[in-house]
């Protein structure tokens, strides 16, 4: 093992915490709150962000869609410049914070923010952030890393630095309550992937990395079978404190990485719309099948610890599509608004963006991800 792991976010986690931001923020510096369609102003959260802010110089910036657009976006990078923001502060899920990460860092650079995203250009500097996370899925609330769509080119693309780790994270499980079944199964699903991606490689000597690994999907399985509780705060709790902890960075730490159904599910999003957790669910299977003499012993290892399923690999599969379907995630492409290019517009895009061998091994050709996406249309 050789690695360094730097996590700088500090998280205020449980009920009644986002009054705790006025500790993180100075009342000198003038704040930008960030949030998507205004599902906030609904569930109270933007009620308590208000009095917490009370006395604060702020100004607000709605409408960051689902899939964060580079087109929006930019639309606050000018609110941020004009009006000399001192702080960007999310309020959302994943895609909010996502493209506040873009905000911080586009504000202070003088040339397209999509440099950072098509890789032309590095983060050199960014305004401070903090976030209150209301949707548990990307652990984007702290990481270093955003996914920004770009409409008018089908494209999704994504940067990470250290610069745009939020300074602070709050994790207030209540405020999911009126989260609706679509996006409660979402985040459960997403993080269950992340987690696959550092930890569904080939083996290493790390007991903790592993053992940590399987301890969240052991965690996300349990909510998932618990799924009639969905409603209940001690599951909104574990299924945030699960789903920030599968992508802060830790498990991934000196052990191979995958990546490879994000890859594909980014494009799925970009061409056909997919939610980003059901682009991962048609992927993810299929794409283990095609792999699975490189991924046997982890998936061995998952199939035994995660479902309780000994030497049969194609049962662990099963076992594992029918936890998605269970709680109302198909893993059939064929139920999506697809088209008869799917295969092509997906190998095309890949190729355009330099993405013609990914996964852990680089061994996931253009041909092989049009043998999983065939295989994913059911």
């Amino acid at each position: 093992m050789n690695y360094t792991y730097f996590n700088p976010t500090a998280i205020e986690f449980g009920t009644g915490k986002i009054k705790s931001i006025v500790n993180y923020i100075d009342k000198k510096l003038k704040v930008l709150v960030v949030y998507g369609g205004g599902s906030i102003k609904k569930n109270g959260v933007y009620d308590q962000v208000k009095i917490a802010l009370d006395g604060y110089t702020w100004l607000e910036f709605s409408g960051i869609e689902p899939n964060p657009s580079y087109e929006t976006l930019n639309k606050a990078v000018k609110i941020i410049k004009d009006e000399k923001i001192d702080f960007v502060l999310a309020v959302g899920g994943g895609s909010v914070i996502d493209g506040s990460k873009y905000l911080v860092a586009a504000a202070l650079y003088d040339g397209d923010g999509w440099d950072f995203l098509d890789g032309s250009k590095q983060v050199e500097k960014a305004l401070p952030l903090g976030a209150i996370l209301t949707l548990p899925a990307t652990g984007s609330e702290s990481n270093t890393t955003a996914v920004i769509s770009r409409v008018s080119t089908n494209e999704k693309r994504y940067f990470g630095s250290p610069l745009v780790y939020p300074k602070f994270a709050v994790l207030d499980p209540s405020v999911m309550s009126t989260l609706d079944d679509r996006q409660l199964a979402n985040g459960l699903v997403d993080a269950f992937v992340h987690t696959c991606e550092q930890f569904l490689t080939y083996p290493n000597t790390s007991l903790l990395h592993d053992g940590y690994a399987l301890t969240i999907l052991k965690g996300l399985k349990t909510l998932a079978v618990d799924w009639k509780n969905r409603k209940e705060l001690v599951w909104q709790e574990n299924l945030m404190l699960l789903a920030n902890q599968a992508l802060n960075g830790f498990i991934g730490s000196g052990v191979s990485q995958d990546w490879a159904t994000h890859m594909i599910g980014h494009e799925l999003t970009a061409f056909y719309g997919l939610d980003h957790a059901r682009s991962l669910a048609v992927v993810q299977p299929q794409l283990i099948r095609v792999m699975m003499e490189e991924k046997k012993e982890k998936f061995e290892l998952m199939g035994r610890e995660v479902f309780g399923v000994l030497h049969n690999k194609e049962i662990v599969l099963e076992a594992l599509e029918y936890m998605y379907q269970s709680i109302g995630v198909t893993t059939n492409l064929n139920e999506y608004d697809i088209d008869d290019k799917v295969v092509e517009n997906i190998t095309s895009a890949l190729k355009k963006h330099g993405m013609t061998n990914i996964g852990e091994n680089g061994t996931v050709t253009l041909e092989k991800v049009a043998q999983i996406l065939n295989m994913a249309m059911k």
